[in-house]
C-alpha cells in the first residue's frame, strides 16, 4: 500500500520551552540540525551580497525601520522575554529599551566609523596615497544567552548588520521565542532583505552546527567551559571568535562614599534579574570603618524585596533550573567556611526561587568568592584600605565589570584605572551598559573581544589597506635596479633622521 504525501513526510524534531515559574509548556520549536543551519548560512550569504552593496545611508534607513518595528512591538517582545525567562515584565521592557538605544546608535554611526580613511605616509613613501577601509566579513554567527535574550545578542547582531554583514542567530534553547520574534520583525520591516537575519533553534548540537557552518565570525555568550568547546571547533577552520563568558564583578567602597547610594546600587546590581547578570555585583570590598554600616544598609534594603511571579515582585524565578544547585552550594559552602549570613541562607533556596542572600566575612578562597554564582547572592567583605580592595578585586580569574563608590569622582576614576576589568562604573553599577558608544567585554575567564561602540562595529569587519602610487619616487627602494649609491644615500639619510629624538 502506498503512503500519502503527508504520511511520507519526515517528522521534524522539536523541543518544548517551559515557564521557569510554573513549569508549564510555552511553545514548541524545531531542532535545527546541520542541514538546516547550513541552508540558513548559505541563504544569508546570498542576501548579504546585496546588503553590503547598499550605500551605508540605505542600510541605516533599513535598520532604523527595524528599530521602529521593535519599538512598536515593544509590549509583545517584552511579554515573550518575561514568559521565557521568568523576569518581571518591567525588567523585560527595560531590556527592550536598552536594545533600541544600541540599535539606533549602531545604525546611525556605522557610516562614520567604518568609512574610507586616508592615512599619512612616511619619508620614503611620500609618492604613495595610503588609505584603509573596513569591509564587512560576510556572515556572522551569534550564539546568545538566556539571561538577557534580546539585549546581549543584539550587541553583536545589531552591530554586525550595521557593518554590512548577514547574521545567523542561535538563541538559547530556553529562550528561542525571543530570537524567532526578533528575526520575524526584521523580515517584516525590511522585506527586500528577508533572510539577512535568520534564527535557528535548538540546543548545543545546533550551536555546534553553526560553528561548523562556514560563518565568517562567531560571537558567543555563555560559560567559559562552553566557550572553550565552541572555540575549539572554530579553531579547526580558523573562524574568528568573540567570547563573553560572565564575571565575578567587584564593588570597591571607600570610607567617604555615600553609603546609602552605594547600598541601593549594590542591592540592585546583585539581585535584579535574580542575580543572573554577567556584569552584576557579586563581591563587595568596603573599607573597615564603614563595613558594618554598609552591611546593615544592604541587608535592610534587600530584606524589603519580594520574590515571585506577581506583577509587583522585585524579581522572579531562576531561569535555569540547574543554577539553583550552584547557588545553594555557594551559600552553604561560605557559611561552613565561617561566613556570616546577614540575610537569608540555605533556607532562601526554594526552587525555582531564591530569596535575597547577603553574606559577610566570606573567605576569599570560598566558591562564593571565586566562582560565578549567577544568583541573588552578594558577599560584603571588609578591607584595610583601597589598596587591599583593589588587590582582592583583581585576584579573580574573571575580569568583566566593576564599580567604585567614592565621594570624589576624580578619585573614583583613579581607582577604576587600577581595576582589571573591561568596564568600570563610578558611583553607579552597570552604568556603562546603557551607553552605546562604550565598548563592552572582558579578559581572562570573562572572554575576549568587544561589542558595542566603535570597537564593536569594527570588530565585525576586516580591514583592507590600500596604496596608490601618485608619481615615480625620487628614490625607488622596491626595485632590483636601484643603484647601490642611491640605496646607500637612503640608508645614510634614514640613519641621520632616526638618530634625532
Amino acid at each position: 500500500m502506498s503512503q500519502s504525501p503527508a504520511a511520507a513526510a519526515p517528522q521534524v524534531a522539536t523541543f518544548t520551552t517551559h515557564s521557569p515559574a510554573t513549569g508549564k509548556p510555552i511553545a514548541e520549536h524545531p531542532v535545527n540540525g546541520p542541514e538546516e543551519v547550513s541552508r540558513a548560512t548559505e541563504r544569508a550569504r546570498t542576501v548579504q551580497a546585496g546588503w553590503a552593496a547598499l550605500p551605508a545611508s540605505r542600510r541605516r534607513d533599513h535598520l532604523l525601520r527595524w528599530k521602529k518595528a521593535l519599538a512598536t512591538e515593544l509590549d509583545a517582545m517584552a511579554r515573550t522575554i518575561a514568559e521565557e525567562t521568568g523576569k518581571p515584565v518591567g525588567d523585560a521592557e527595560l531590556e527592550v529599551v536598552l536594545t533600541l538605544e544600541h540599535l539606533g546608535w549602531a545604525a546611525r554611526n556605522a557610516e562614520r566609523v567604518l568609512r574610507w580613511r586616508k592615512v599619512r605616509t612616511g619619508l620614503f613613501t611620500v609618492h604613495q596615497r595610503a588609505a584603509l577601509v573596513h569591509r564587512p566579513l560576510g556572515v556572522v554567527g551569534v550564539i546568545g544567552p538566556w539571561n538577557y535574550p534580546l539585549y546581549t545578542p543584539m550587541g553583536s547582531i545589531g552591530y554586525a548588520l550595521a557593518a554590512g554583514n548577514a547574521v545567523v542567530f542561535k538563541p538559547s534553547e530556553l529562550t528561542p521565542g525571543t530570537g524567532v520574534l526578533l528575526a520575524g520583525l526584521f523580515d517584516a520591516a525590511v522585506p527586500e532583505h528577508a533572510g539577512l537575519l535568520t534564527t535557528v533553534t535548538g540546543a548545543a548540537a545546533t550551536g555546534d552546527a553553526l560553528a561548523r557552518s562556514g560563518v565568517d565570525k562567531l560571537a558567543f555568550t555563555g560559560s567559559p567551559e562552553t566557550a572553550r568547546t565552541v572555540m575549539a571547533v572554530c579553531a579547526q577552520t580558523l573562524t574568528p571568535f568573540l567570547a563573553e563568558c560572565g564575571g565575578k564583578d567587584a564593588v570597591v567602597v571607600t570610607a567617604d562614599a555615600d553609603l546609602s547610594a552605594a547600598a541601593d546600587a549594590i542591592v540592585w546590581g546583585a539581585l535584579s534579574n535574580s542575580g543572573q547578570t554577567c556584569a552584576g555585583v557579586e563581591r563587595v570590598y568596603a573599607v573597615r570603618e564603614i563595613h558594618a554600616e554598609l552591611c546593615e544598609l544592604v541587608a535592610g534594603k534587600a530584606r524589603a524585596l519580594r520574590t515571585g511571579d506577581e506583577a509587583d515582585a522585585a524579581y522572579g524565578p531562576m531561569t535555569l533550573a540547574g543554577q539553583v544547585a550552584i547557588v545553594d552550594r555557594h551559600v552553604t559552602g561560605a557559611l561552613s567556611a565561617g561566613a556570616r549570613a546577614l540575610l537569608g541562607g540555605p533556607e532562601s533556596v526554594r526552587a525555582p526561587y531564591v530569596t535575597p542572600v547577603v553574606l559577610a566575612d566570606v573567605p576569599e578562597d570560598a566558591a562564593a568568592m571565586t566562582e560565578e554564582t549567577f544568583g541573588p547572592v552578594v558577599a560584603i567583605n571588609p578591607v584595610a584600605d583601597v589598596d587591599e580592595a583593589v588587590e582582592r578585586a583583581n585576584a579573580s580569574r574573571y575580569a568583566l565589570g566593576a564599580a567604585v563608590f567614592c565621594r570624589s569622582g576624580r578619585e573614583g576614576a583613579a581607582i577604576a584605572a587600577r581595576l582589571r576589568a573591561g568596564a568600570v562604573s563610578v558611583n553607579s553599577v552597570l552604568g556603562f551598559a546603557a551607553v552605546p558608544a562604550l565598548p563592552f567585554g572582558g579578559s581572562r575567564d570573562s572572554g575576549f573581544g568587544r561589542i558595542h561602540g566603535e570597537e564593536g562595529l569594527r570588530g565585525f569587519t576586516s580591514v583592507q589597506s590600500t596604496t596608490v602610487q601618485r608619481f615615480t619616487p625620487p628614490i625607488a627602494l622596491t626595485s632590483f635596479d636601484v643603484p647601490a649609491a642611491t640605496r646607500e644615500r637612503a640608508v645614510r639619510l634614514a640613519r641621520t633622521l632616526h638618530r634625532r629624538r
